[in-house]
């Protein structure tokens, strides 16, 4: 009895150990399986950490240009800050000197008005009004010689007040008798003097009138009265002309000090403009060596130290190198646009069809490699500046090839043909004249027809950096060319069937012609 029961209890052991093995086996491959997970997960990881770097990379790149841009920003708000100061100062000083002459008039006991070129009442003193027993509101805004049922209808006066304005003279004792409704019988004495007001391109006539009625009521003392009289009015008249030779001795001044403050604006634009030359001078030279000394280091560190690197510091190399290129692609493409503008226009009657031929010549390679077609017919003749407009050119092809559609080969077609600006829906065409049309159509991947507008500012993109190469300055000076042609550039677009680029040179009489129907 004994012994068999040794005998089963040995079996159970061999039994337990046996599933106690099973289990170690199987918690063993479990281990196995999660430190492969960890190691997998591990590498994703890393891998994610990468792309953050890079991508924190491109961000710091993006954070420069939007500080750049939010520099710019402010220097043309403060520009427009000064502007509108400036304008604030002139509206008060002119506002100043209209109060200023309307205080000497009304101040003054004669009664006075000022008229227009076409001899309406456009102000007068509060002595005109109350010795003619007038209101305001019936007398300003009315021709003169509508006043009072016509009672300033006299010919003689309406003769000088046109020869005043014609010729630039001036009258004085102009003497008028009529009898007035609500006064009674007036004699006057008229004087009159043009002001010109060149600033507001304005012609008023300054209107004094001295009553003398109570000279008339004694005919023993008429004479002596009247030359009395006739010696004050010139007094009075000569008092008339110093406060008008102030008043232009003042604007005089005021123009004098305008034109000294516009002098020393243009010296600060000449000083912001050599700033500007001696900038585009450091980007293209100081600012762009130390990018391709990068460049060139890189490339020796990979190529002679690539046993000492390992794999992940070849790709940190490899991505510092990219970032100098696209830099320093990027330092390119702002200096043309900066130059686009600065540069001198020497417009020229071209073959556009020599341009194109030299531009393709730089595409042979992509051409190539992408199984790619460039078609075009005869393009005629235009009056361009060459350099400029074989940079609208390659960068129109060259956005074909940039968002091509991998699902096909590249097909690009040039035209050109002879437009009416009267056919064209745009304000910024003149209808009158005649435009050479040149036209750069793909079938890429397009874009929406809401972007049209938008992908011609500088850095705008529709497709990230990582998708599509590009610094996003390329359309901002195709845009820019193209202004300086006096023309514009439009595009369109149709999601992935391709985009179509126009751009618009005016013709100027027989100096750009098409040579053949197109």
């Amino acid at each position: 009895i004994d012994t068999k029961g040794k005998g089963n209890a040995s079996k159970r052991k061999d039994t337990r150990i046996a599933r106690l093995t099973e289990e170690m086996n199987s918690l063993r491959n479990e281990m196995q399986a999660i430190i492969e997970a960890q190691e997998t997960t591990y590498e994703e990881l890393q891998a994610a950490n990468e792309e953050i770097v890079s991508s924190n990379e491109e961000f710091q790149t993006l954070n420069e240009e939007l500080e750049t841009s939010k520099e710019e920003i402010e220097a043309s708000n403060e520009e427009l800050i000064a502007t509108n100061q400036e304008l604030r100062t002139r509206n008060e000083m002119l506002v100043e000197s209209a109060n200023y002459s309307d205080a000497i008039m009304q101040t003054i006991h004669e009664p006075m008005i000022i008229l227009t070129y076409d001899l309406t009442v456009k102000s007068a003193n509060n002595s005109f009004y109350k010795t003619f027993n007038v209101k305001q509101e019936s007398t300003e805004g009315k021709s003169l010689f509508e006043l009072g049922n016509m009672q300033w209808d006299i010919p003689e006066l309406h003769e000088l007040l046109e020869n005043i304005l014609s010729n630039s003279t001036s009258f004085n004792n102009f003497k008028v008798a009529h009898t007035f409704p609500k006064i009674g019988e007036k004699v006057m004495l008229l004087n009159a003097s043009k002001i010109e007001q060149k600033s507001l391109g304005e012609q008023l006539i300054l209107l004094a009138i001295e009553d003398i009625t109570k000279l008339t009521l004694k005919q023993d003392l008429e004479k002596d009265v009247l030359y009395e009289n006739i010696s004050k009015g010139k007094i009075k008249n000569e008092l008339l002309e110093r406060v008008v030779q102030d008043a232009v001795l003042k604007r005089t001044e005021e123009i004098i000090q305008s034109k000294k403050i516009l002098e020393n604006k243009n010296s600060e634009l000449e000083v912001a403009n050599k700033d500007l030359l001696s900038f585009t001078y450091v980007s293209s030279h100081d600012l762009q060596e130390p990018l391709r000394k990068i460049q060139i280091f890189t490339s020796l560190i990979i190529k002679e130290e690539q046993s000492n690197l390992s794999p992940n510091g070849i790709g940190y190399f490899k991505k510092m190198q990219e970032t100098a290129r696209r830099m320093q692609t990027l330092l390119e493409d702002l200096l043309a646009y900066s130059r686009t503008k600065n540069i001198e226009h020497s417009f020229e009657l071209t073959n556009i069809n020599i341009i194109v031929d030299k531009v393709k010549k730089d595409f042979d390679e992509l051409i190539k490699q992408n199984d790619a077609k460039i078609e075009y017919g005869e393009l005629g003749t235009a009056n361009v500046i060459p350099f400029q407009f074989s940079i609208i050119i390659t960068n129109l092809i060259g956005n074909a090839f940039r968002f091509a559609d991998t699902k096909r080969p590249p097909v690009i077609k040039l035209s050109s043909s002879i437009v009416n600006g009267s056919q064209l829906p745009n304000e910024k065409l003149s209808p009158k004249k005649n435009y050479y049309k040149f036209s750069v159509k793909d079938n890429g991947i397009g874009f929406d027809n809401i972007y049209r507008e938008k992908i011609f500012e500088v850095f705008q993109r529709l497709h990230s950096r990582t998708d599509y190469e590009g610094t996003g300055i390329g359309l901002a000076i195709c845009k820019r060319i193209a202004e300086n042609h006096n023309g514009m550039i439009t595009a369109s677009g149709n999601l992935n069937k391709g985009a179509q680029f126009d751009v618009y040179i005016p013709l100027d009489g027989p100096a750009a012609m098409l040579t053949a129907d197109i």
